[in-house]
């Protein structure tokens, strides 16, 4: 990591004066910069523009497009780490990998695209496996063996290649889950609510907890769309179909 101290004028605080120190990483995009004051914790400040808007507005000043607060330094690892998370997960570093690595690969026959297409189903996996830190949003399950990398619009129904390696047209979801929702037996609304197709049984709503009412939580208009496609493709609606 390369490290300059920067500083800017932060009038919310008493200290009128904070260092920041900026961290650069060789393998994520986006510098991110740490300030500590006695009256102000800890800061971060991220320059990424995907990793700003995940953390969300701040009308804090600092030398990025967001600025937090974070009281202690436990909170202040978790931000760094889901910061590093982002990075490597949001557009565009997944597909700057797929075009890196199937640049030389051939592409004339149906097993060149399939070799094509394993590659990036990799690559889209390891994104999601970051995006949403290795876990299952509705059953908690954390066994990269039962997790996969569902897409939203299929692989072969996007209309390009920064569709498919997206981390917006993918979720993070158990087996059981994931081969329900690849069938269309269950979708979301644009709040994470499950809608259920009348298709699906009651023994298998039993076994997704459909019960307990889960939500699907870190969504964000970025998901919208991809979500939209995948309601109206199998016909769901909050009534379900």
């Amino acid at each position: 990591m390369s490290v300059r101290t920067w500083l800017a004028t932060a009038s919310t605080y008493s200290a009128s004066v904070l260092a920041w120190v900026r961290f650069a990483s060789t393998t994520a995009p986006g510098d991110i910069f740490i300030a500590h004051s006695l009256s102000a914790p800890w800061l971060i400040s991220v320059q990424h523009a995907g990793v700003a808007r995940e953390f969300g507005p701040s009308t804090l000043p600092g030398p990025g497009a967001s600025t937090q607060v974070f009281l202690n330094l436990t909170e202040l690892h978790r931000a760094i780490a889901r910061t590093y998370q982002l990075s490597v997960s949001l557009p565009q570093l997944p597909l700057q990998s797929f075009e890196g690595q199937t640049e030389a690969l051939p592409r004339e026959t149906e097993a060149d695209r399939v070799v094509i297409a394993r590659v990036g189903q990799d690559i889209f996996r390891q994104a999601l496996m970051e995006y949403w830190n290795g876990t299952c949003p509705l059953t908690g399950i954390t066994d990269p063996a039962l997790l996969r990398a569902s897409h939203i619009v299929p692989w072969a129904e996007c209309e390009n290649d920064a569709l498919r390696l997206n981390v917006y047209n993918g979720l993070l979801l158990s087996s059981l889950w994931d081969a329900a929702f690849d069938a269309g037996l269950v979708s979301f609304t644009q709040e994470g609510v499950p809608i259920v197709s009348s298709s699906l049984s009651s023994h298998a709503a039993e076994a997704l907890g459909l019960n307990t009412s889960p939500v699907l939580e870190r969504l964000t208009p970025q998901h919208d769309s991809q979500l939209k496609r995948h309601r109206e493709k199998h016909k769901l609606t909050e009534r379900g179909t």
